[in-house]
């Protein structure tokens, strides 16, 4: 069995990407409520956030899931207008490669999809990563209180 904090977990060891079903909802939700990249002054975005079934049937949400079936992280996807709309990785799953995984998914899908770009409007603290994945800054989206009190990085991830 392989533990979620085994380094190069993600490297092939039974980790999958999957649609997410309806019943993903709860697992979904709890990932993105116990962020920590969510915690102080980020937190009223994800208080009360719930990720509900109708919102998995109406978009492209994958889940990277490990062999014993734990979801280690997951994505949306809008096609209208092309857009990340959501990204988490498990804390605990951070630094193994899942969310490089779950990009090139991304990339997979946005292709078949005839896409050409994708916008992100990022948390602060995660424009780095998505730098690293080769998304390029576009601009930034301004605070939109009362959730979110703080401006956000807009970048574009092209294929």
């Amino acid at each position: 069995m392989t533990s979620l904090l085994t380094p190069g977990a993600a490297q092939g060891d039974g980790i999958r990407i999957r649609r997410a079903t309806a019943r993903d909802a709860k697992r979904l939700t709890r990932l993105v409520r116990t962020s920590r990249a969510y915690e102080g002054p980020y937190e009223s975005m994800v208080a009360g956030y719930r990720v509900g079934p109708d919102y998995i049937e109406h978009h492209e949400v994958y889940a990277a899931e490990s062999g014993e079936g734990q979801v280690l992280g997951f994505y949306a996807l809008v096609l209208d207008p092309p857009e990340l709309d959501l990204m988490f990785v498990a804390d605990a799953a951070q630094g193994l490669g899942i969310g490089r995984r779950l990009i090139a998914h991304l990339a997979e899908r946005a292709r078949e999809a005839g896409l050409t770009e994708v916008r992100i409007v990022s948390h602060p603290p995660s424009e780095g990563f998505y730098r690293s994945v080769g998304a390029e800054p576009v601009g930034t989206v301004a605070a939109n209180p009362p959730a979110v009190l703080w401006d956000r990085p807009e970048l574009v991830i092209r294929f």
